[in-house]
């Protein structure tokens, strides 16, 4: 690939996705890409580059920065969140928020919705303690692709083997096709999944409770971190939880949030007095 078509795209893929792509990742983004092309009917990156330079139309400006962003996502992934989830944060809101008796859940950059629909999972676990609440999930994602896999909710053999517990399978999935499984239609109907870009339109208004934003941040320049997560705080309560990935922090990066002490990836609004 020239030089000057590499420049092309990662900056396309930056100002669109906020995903930093340097040279040595030259081979991961021909890769990606080739499939585009094809798709778009040019015979090469070098015609594609041409094309982008041309006309910048939209589909195919949307599917090179659709191919370049990661999507991998598996359910229950890490286990300690959602522990977390279950253990502390559904109970501290069971008593903060009993008046009101509505929870708001945001999975940001849901991929194809392992996350969202493990966080649904929970709920319905925990079902009894909540009588009467109303407790909305919801999935965002650039990608229109993974939006509408995770609207469907199917996943294969692989899929539902990393990570769910087979009481969970059981319990939440019908066997379909093939190897193929699908979340019944209960759990569901509990997630709202939408497209959504955390550098321009989120996807979602209003205040969350809890916020996974988890496995994101680290593809992000310091800027675009401080950006998102500026964003995000002003979409939570003072005493709303922001769940980030194992890799990732807000220290140095933002000052809307601070660590919950005792609890790695788990954050809170600066002003909160939460403790585990």
């Amino acid at each position: 690939m020239k030089p000057e078509d590499f420049e092309l795209f990662s900056t396309l893929v930056k100002q669109r996705s906020g995903l930093i792509l340097t040279p040595e990742k030259a081979y991961l983004l021909e890769s990606r890409l080739f499939p585009v092309a094809r798709k778009h009917n040019l015979k090469s990156l070098e015609d594609m580059a041409q094309a982008v330079r041309a006309r910048r139309e939209e589909p195919l400006l949307l599917d090179i920065t659709e191919a370049m962003t990661t999507n991998e996502s598996f359910f229950f992934r890490d286990q300690k969140p959602f522990v977390l989830f279950q253990q502390k944060l559904l109970l501290y809101l069971l008593s903060a928020r009993k008046e009101k008796k509505h929870i708001r859940i945001w999975s940001a950059a849901a991929s194809s919705g392992q996350e969202a629909y493990s966080l649904a999972m929970i709920c319905l676990e925990e079902a009894a303690k909540f009588q009467g609440w109303k407790i909305e999930i919801v999935g965002t994602d650039l990608s229109r692709e993974m939006v509408a896999r995770a609207r469907a909710g199917i996943y294969s053999q692989f899929e539902v083997q990393r990570g769910l517990p087979v009481t969970h399978l059981v319990k939440y999935f019908q066997q379909i096709a093939g190897d193929k499984w699908q979340i019944k239609e209960n759990l569901r109907q509990m997630v709202q999944f939408r497209e959504g870009n955390l550098l321009t339109n989120v996807g979602v208004e209003g205040v969350f409770d809890i916020v996974f934003c988890r496995n994101v941040l680290i593809y992000f320049d310091g800027p675009t971190k401080t950006r998102i997560l500026d964003t995000i705080s002003q979409m939570m309560y003072k005493d709303s939880f922001l769940i980030l990935g194992g890799a990732e922090t807000v220290l140095g990066i933002s000052d809307k949030f601070k660590v919950v002490p005792g609890a790695h990836g788990l954050y809170i609004g600066q002003d909160s007095t939460y403790e585990l």
